[in-house]
């Protein structure tokens, strides 16, 4: 594996630092002291300097309006995107939509790439990925799907009850996982459905109300009574949903860690500014070596980090599913980012829980990313699977001995 950075992604992976730090972080700093929440026509606007600069939808094809980018090319310049929230955002890589492009630049047909993928790569619309069922339906396990579609004639009827649809709010079309035989199992008799928001019998509930402030496009809840769409409307292929669901998490999941990286990346900077620059105790707090080990500390997982994220990403454009390093990668860069974004908080004392910096905004919102696309404990019970299998079966003589 070369470690290498192109040149050009080197020098693009700058111009989205210059360009959030610019543009995006005066208007997080705005919203957070007016406690305004963030507007489409905002984002409209950051997406609109971004096209003018050349750094608009970094994981999108050319042909698509995007930068053509391997994934492993994302890893700096999601990264870059991410020191601020809003970040992704602006430049067009942030979730769920990237990932929901990933899934139709994979899977639509071409009717679908043009009336959904299109638009939606461009930027002009929003999606959302309808997975998530409250209790007893699919979270951590999707096998568990309550909500069905059954086939009459040319239409499909979905009834079902979703929440924790990512972006519900502003959507202009959702992907409706349901379950479509039930003998199957979810593995195999599960489908996606594209369906617009304004279909018959999508109904809005509400926005579920969440740790910390609320999230651009909000998390709805939502109910599916008899809503009708034609089997034109399938993505991929009917049965195909789990796999379809599946090879969308994989990529998405280490999006996420990148653009998250981004954050605990700043709070470091913020964090050893503040030492610096603070004196306590006769010596500025960065000569206490209390504060200078958590700041080692941070700078050795943000190392690693990256190097999982490299690796996976590598592993994934040599076309490998990556399943394990994935998930391994999931659970550290989540775990690392709330550390480095505790300690920095720690570190900035009554100014770090302050909103006059915005790791107070971060630590709150950082929690989640241990529990969406996969809690820590799923995969680290994906990591032990891999970890039997690899070792678990080994010769008699190759086995370690109690005394080994």
């Amino acid at each position: 594996m070369d470690f290498t950075i192109p040149p050009h992604v080197t020098e693009l992976a700058q111009r989205v630092r210059a360009f959030v730090d610019r543009e995006v972080i005066p208007v997080e700093q705005r919203l957070m002291r007016s406690g305004e929440e963030l507007s489409v026509e905002e984002v409209m606007r950051l997406r609109a300097l971004a096209k003018a600069e050349g750094l608009f939808a970094p994981t999108m094809p050319r042909e698509l309006g995007g930068l053509g980018l391997t994934i492993q090319e994302w890893v700096p310049v999601l990264e870059a995107a991410g020191r601020s929230l809003i970040g992704p955002l602006a430049i067009h890589c942030a979730a769920p939509d990237e990932g929901n492009m990933h899934t139709l630049l994979h899977f639509a047909n071409e009717a679908q790439r043009e009336r959904y993928l299109r638009p939606l790569a461009e930027g002009r619309v929003f999606s959302g990925f309808s997975m998530t069922e409250p209790p007893p339906g699919a979270g951590s396990d999707p096998t568990m799907l309550q909500t069905h579609a059954v086939r009459e004639g040319d239409e499909w009827v979905i009834n079902g009850h979703k929440w924790y649809t990512s972006n519900g709010l502003i959507a202009d079309f959702l992907l409706i996982m349901a379950m479509t035989d039930p003998e199957k199992g979810a593995h195999k008799g599960s489908t996606i459905f594209l369906a617009p928001i304004d279909t018959p019998g999508i109904t809005i509930v509400r926005d579920v109300p969440t740790l910390g402030r609320g999230d651009f496009g909000g998390h709805a809840e939502i109910h599916y009574e008899n809503v009708r769409v034609p089997h034109s409307a399938i993505l991929g292929k009917e049965g195909q949903g789990f796999a379809i669901a599946q090879a969308r998490l994989g990529p998405a999941r280490l999006t996420h860690c990148m653009r998250w990286t981004g954050i605990a990346q700043r709070a470091l900077e913020l964090a050893t500014q503040y030492a610096v620059e603070r004196g306590a105790f006769g010596k500025k707090l960065i000569e206490h070596q209390s504060v200078g080990f958590m700041l080692a500390d941070s700078e050795m997982e943000l190392y690693a980090a990256r190097l999982m994220m490299q690796h996976s990403a590598w592993l994934l454009t040599n076309g490998d599913q990556a399943r394990a390093e994935a998930s391994m990668t999931k659970v550290h860069v989540s775990e690392m980012v709330n550390r480095v974004i505790d300690r920095a908080l720690q570190i900035c004392g009554g100014t770090g829980v302050s909103r006059d910096l915005p790791l107070s905004t971060w630590y709150e919102a950082a929690r989640a990313f241990r529990i969406y696309d996969g809690a820590s404990e799923v995969h680290r019970m994906v990591a032990a699977r891999a970890v039997a299998k690899k070792y678990g079966a080994q010769p008699e003589a190759a086995r370690p001995t109690v005394g080994d």
